[in-house]
């Protein structure tokens, strides 16, 4: 199981992650590619709360096939092309993440924009399998 590193020398996390992780002993690492919130059948919700969604049960589906799941990641990377949506995708991100005892590290990064003008959230995920 991961542990959580948070050193009592630097400032707490300000939201539900950790500052950095410790991955243990591990027999595997399942990485994945950034998942916009394009669905199965091509399309695509206009808001950043239903694209954020998208993304991970795109994620959720990856995990699963190598037989993980949300408790297994270790390191979630996030970008949106607005400022304004921060806190919709993080109500995403905390509610996909709120069975989890061990918040993985997390970043999140306003970009300009992705392959298609529509997109406005990507999120990618590396996740460890217990040895």
């Amino acid at each position: 199981m991961p542990k959580s590193l948070t050193p009592p020398s630097i400032a707490p996390p300000f939201g539900a992650y950790s500052h950095g992780i410790d991955s243990g002993p591990m027999a595997r690492i399942v990485v994945t590619s950034g998942q916009l919130g394009l669905a199965p059948d091509g399309s695509c919700a206009p808001d950043v709360t239903g694209q954020a969604r998208q993304c991970f049960a795109n994620i959720e589906a990856i995990l699963a096939e190598a037989g993980l799941g949300p408790a297994d990641v270790i390191r979630l990377n996030a970008y949106v092309t607005d400022r304004a949506d921060f806190s919709a995708y993080m109500e995403v991100r905390d509610a996909w993440l709120a069975g989890v005892t061990v918040k993985p590290a997390s970043t999140l990064v306003i970009v300009t924009g992705f392959t298609r003008p529509e997109f406005r959230v990507e999120v990618e995920a590396t996740a460890v399998a217990p040895a």
